[in-house]
């Protein structure tokens, strides 16, 4: 089996994780920053993250309103997705993130992790959260 990568993209943050090469867990390995909405930096900083992994496939979050419609950070991600799947030979699989982020605060607050510290992880623990998710329902 490959590793897959799993994204949480943000207007300035992009949460990134990975799976281990059973596609069983998934594990953070970083939050990277962008200039506000500068989709393009983050696009190449994981296209080399794909090509130093011989990544295949991505998980990317899709944020839908509560009610299932979809808005302008969705539309983002749709359009994020594209620009991946046009850069390099990859499949992006758009995944329904919604309250991942929400979850992962407060998990992190009832660990009685620090402000400082949530802001620093919780991109990255929404892409872990994202992809584990995806990883757990192709078990099934």
């Amino acid at each position: 089996m490959e590793k897959i990568l799993g994204l949480d993209l943000g207007s300035r943050t992009c949460g990134i994780a990975i799976s281990d090469p059973l596609g069983i867990i998934a594990q953070g390995v970083e939050t990277y920053r962008f200039k506000d909405n500068h989709y393009k930096s983050a696009a190449y900083h994981i296209k080399t993250i794909v090509q130093e992994n011989n990544i295949h496939t991505i998980v990317l979050g899709l944020p839908k309103h509560m009610n299932g419609d979809l808005g302008e950070r969705a539309q983002i991600s749709i359009d994020f997705k594209e620009r991946l799947e046009k850069m390099m030979d990859v499949e992006v699989i758009l995944v329904d993130e919604r309250l991942t982020t929400v979850m992962m605060e407060n998990q992190l607050i009832f660990a009685d992790v620090s402000r400082k510290k949530r802001k620093e992880v919780i991109d990255k623990l929404a892409a872990v959260q994202i992809l584990q998710g995806y990883l757990d329902s192709q078990r099934r």
